[in-house]
């Protein structure tokens, strides 16, 4: 086996698509340099590995992590997350941080791809599957075209409203998301006026409403219009613990219980063409979670988010008790990619749907895209089919669908 020596490895502050800092981390390997980005979230789960601030995250790199690696060989996936793990010694990765280990966990695996001479997604499919000869798999993409709750400054309290095309490849659903996009920008120009039409941080309009069944209306009169009725579908990110107080929820102003809730949903979904919903209810309300799954986990996808921030441990749990029934994946929640590949073969045996996310505060780092690829993903989220943050990961996708043909 050929031997790759690490000549450096380098860690930065840059700036991300909230205008806060985040790490970059540059490794070189031979005559060849990858570069990994770090994204963060806005709404966060409180059980996520613990981010600290960048400067100090990058303070760590340089001066912890680099002199013990810079000269030696370059690890596999494995040895690396686990030499990160045991280096930081926190249950949450609050000393060395999770930034700065998810940086160089990311910037290692595109190395050892690198070195290998194969696709990012190729090789993340071999290490996840195990097998040389597993086969990669395109997701389907959701993509969030009005924004509400954490990621906007509306008073809609759904965070996320997404549309997903069925039996669409990659190119084929660009296209159809960038006609209800547009469509969706007049309807709403239109209706509310031209102020209405600013967006939320991953790119969906965030129009002046507070109704998540107007917001669902607007989208599929868009739909509607642009002659995707029989393929597009919805997918709701609720993010319930941004609105869970003392017990209730609190949506449009008003208080309402876990059973009124669920019972909205249930309305919901028999009047909407629902595929998913994330988060419905807040990341400690287990009897949530698990009714709703009980009651509707047959008809839609039910999936964990804040609630299970990618932890192999918590995800065990879920399906224990039968929570949920889809995982949301992101790398930076849970800090090492191997972590990650673990959450996702949990959910695989169970049978669960997954889905990998970018966050609200995203770089143009087209990780994700390989990585959905690569573990054969359900779905991937992204944000709208505009800002270059979210369309790098689509721009990527492109370039793989392309590939497999």
């Amino acid at each position: 086996m050929k031997k790759h020596k690490i000549k450096k490895i380098k860690a930065r502050e840059i700036l991300n698509s909230r205008a806060d800092w985040t790490v970059e981390v540059e490794l070189k390997v031979k005559n060849k340099t990858f570069l990994a980005k770090v994204p963060s979230g806005a709404s966060t789960g409180k059980r996520e590995a613990k981010f600290i601030e960048p400067k100090k995250a990058v303070k760590n790199i340089n001066e912890i992590i680099a002199p013990k690696l810079t000269g030696r060989e370059l690890k596999s996936q494995e040895e690396i997350d686990s030499f990160l793990i045991n280096l930081d010694g926190t249950k949450n990765k609050s000393k060395i941080g999770a930034n700065a280990i998810c940086g160089v966990s990311m910037v290692f695996c595109r190395a050892n791809a690198g070195v290998k001479e194969m696709p990012l997604y190729s090789y993340i499919s071999q290490i996840f599957n195990k097998s040389k000869s597993a086969q990669a798999k395109l997701p389907l993409i959701g993509f969030n075209i009005i924004n509400g709750g954490a990621h906007a400054g509306n008073n809609l309290d759904f965070q996320e409203f997404m549309i997903v095309f069925r039996g669409k490849g990659i190119k084929s659903s660009l296209i159809g998301a960038t006609k209800v996009y547009q469509e969706l920008k007049k309807i709403i120009e239109k209706k509310y006026g031209s102020s209405a039409i600013n967006v939320g941080d991953e790119g969906g309009f965030a129009p002046p409403i507070a109704s998540p069944g107007e917001a669902i209306n607007l989208i599929l009169k868009a739909v509607e219009s642009s002659g995707y009725r029989k393929s597009a579908k919805i997918i709701l990110d609720v993010a319930a613990s941004e609105f869970y107080f003392n017990n209730f929820y609190k949506i449009a102003g008003e208080k309402v219980s876990r059973e009124e809730l669920l019972n909205y949903y249930i309305k919901l979904i028999q009047k909407y063409p629902i595929e998913a919903i994330e988060d419905p209810f807040d990341e400690d309300d287990w009897q949530g979670f698990k009714e709703i799954t009980k009651k509707i986990g047959n008809k839609v996808v039910i999936i964990g988010d804040d609630f299970l921030v990618t932890n192999p441990q918590i995800i065990k749990k879920a399906e224990l008790e039968k929570a949920c029934n889809g995982l949301l994946l992101k790398v930076n929640q849970i800090g090492t990619v191997s972590e990650s590949l673990e959450a996702a073969r949990l959910a695989k045996n169970y049978g669960w749907k997954i889905m990998v996310s970018h966050r609200s505060g995203e770089t143009c780092d087209d990780f994700i895209s390989d990585l959905a690829v690569g573990i054969a993903a359900d779905y991937i989220k992204t944000g709208a089919p505009a800002r270059s943050e979210r369309t790098a990961k689509h721009n990527r996708l492109l370039k793989i669908e392309e590939e497999l043909k």
